[in-house]
């Protein structure tokens, strides 16, 4: 994965530029340029930290550059859900006082002993007998026999997906194979949980209620009480075509499904409601929080032709079609601007015809060779998918303080 060159630009130090149009104006930039914006970023999960009623973990795979997760930190949040050895490391380094939790459902033998010995990682997720038996190997204490329970298992199950990225292909199990992952697990477990996801960028707050049904169905199944429900990640924000409704919506239909645990007697923690609550937000927490600016290089009707693409920051502009917050950086031109907007396609810089985005785009009119393009809404699963592919490798990373080019109802 490609490597960004950092330019520290600190809001309310002595090298502060406190726009995206400032440095455009100063710098114009030849090669793309990615946007953070940490108050931003820190806003979003203070908001959702304040609204969750239970453990708030950050997904890192969503967005794992050091300056986001100090952000995501400075807004309350203390937990990080991991992917991988490496994303651990990384948490460890940056934020030694986080809880860290291994919550990808099929995991590398040495990375869970890794993690469980080297960084004291206690929480695993998995959707298999064969992957439960490799985390009750890989964990044994060394020279302690008879040892206290310590870990936290959590069996991963599927559930019908109501998002933009549907997620339930490759991990997640019925209720009724779940009920038995939770019977061999509990005699394992310190804390036993069971976890789902209801897809990337879900729009409809039901799809958590009916997930939380099913998991309600699948512990009543096995015979054994839970501590914790993981409802995963899937919180959507903001972009051209689609206003999320707002975060207590969601809030609400995960607590009334949790109130489901309590009345049946299916929680083994003896809070009010029966069980604890997790969430594993992502884009809710980040995608504000960062934008990338393109310049034109060619014009061809209603095609641009810019200097990013799918294989840099844009992939979610490709294939899965998501769309962006655009506007023309006004270098050079008045502030207000008369041309009236037209809808344009972009492609990116590689020799490839898959680099393609289509959009549409809403830019001014008379766009240009030159002129420079804001994209928002891409602080998540954008500049962390950054290839090298042709060698365009350029993207110089800076901290802004703009608002978010696009505002979600209730983060921030």
């Amino acid at each position: 994965m490609a490597k960004t060159r950092l330019v520290s630009v600190h809001p309310a130090g002595r090298d502060a530029l406190p726009s995206v149009d400032a440095i455009v104006g100063r710098d114009r930039p030849s090669e793309p340029l990615l946007c953070l914006r940490p108050a931003t970023i820190a806003a979003a999960a203070r908001d959702f930290v304040r609204s969750f009623p239970g453990d708030v973990l950050y997904a890192v795979k969503c967005n794992p550059e050091p300056r986001v997760l100090r952000a995501v930190w400075a807004g309350g949040v203390r937990h990080f859900d991991c992917a991988s050895l490496p994303e651990i490391a990384l948490v460890r380094r940056l934020l030694p006082g986080a809880e860290v939790h291994f919550m990808h459902p099929v995991k590398a033998r040495p990375a869970i002993h890794a993690a469980f010995h080297r960084y004291g990682v206690t929480d695993f997720a998995f959707d298999s007998a064969d992957e439960l038996e490799k985390i009750v190997q890989e964990t044994v204490p060394v020279g302690l026999v008879g040892a206290p329970l310590v870990l936290g298992l959590f069996v991963r199950l599927a559930v019908a997906q109501g998002g933009a990225y549907d997620l339930s292909g490759k991990f997640g199990v019925p209720a009724m194979e779940a009920a038995a992952l939770l019977r061999a697990a509990r005699p394992h477990a310190a804390r036993l949980g069971i976890c789902f996801h209801v897809g990337s960028q879900c729009l409809d707050p039901g799809a958590y209620a009916r997930a939380m049904a099913l998991a309600a169905e699948a512990v009543a199944l096995s015979g054994v009480a839970v501590d914790i429900v993981d409802v995963g990640g899937g919180f959507p924000v903001s972009y051209p075509d689609a206003t999320p409704p707002p975060l207590d919506h969601y809030v609400g239909a995960i607590g009334d499904g949790a109130a489901r645990f309590g009345a049946a007697g299916l929680g083994a923690t003896g809070l009010d409601n029966g069980v604890r609550l997790w969430a594993e937000p992502g884009r809710a927490l980040v995608a504000g929080g960062g934008s990338v600016v393109v310049q034109v290089q060619l014009r061809r009707g209603d095609a641009l032709y810019v200097n990013d693409g799918v294989y840099g920051s844009l992939s979610d502009a490709g294939r899965p079609g998501f769309l962006f917050p655009a506007r023309r950086i006004p270098v050079d031109r008045a502030e207000a601007e008369d041309a009236p907007l037209r809808e344009f396609a972009l492609y990116g810089p590689t020799c490839d015809s898959a680099d393609h985005m289509k959009g549409p785009f809403l830019l001014p009119a008379d766009i240009e060779e030159g002129d420079w393009i804001e994209l928002g809404q891409l602080g998540a699963y954008g500049a962390c998918l950054r290839t090298r592919f042709n060698g365009f490798d350029g993207a110089v990373t800076i901290e802004v303080a703009d608002p978010p080019m696009l505002a979600t109802p209730g983060y921030g």
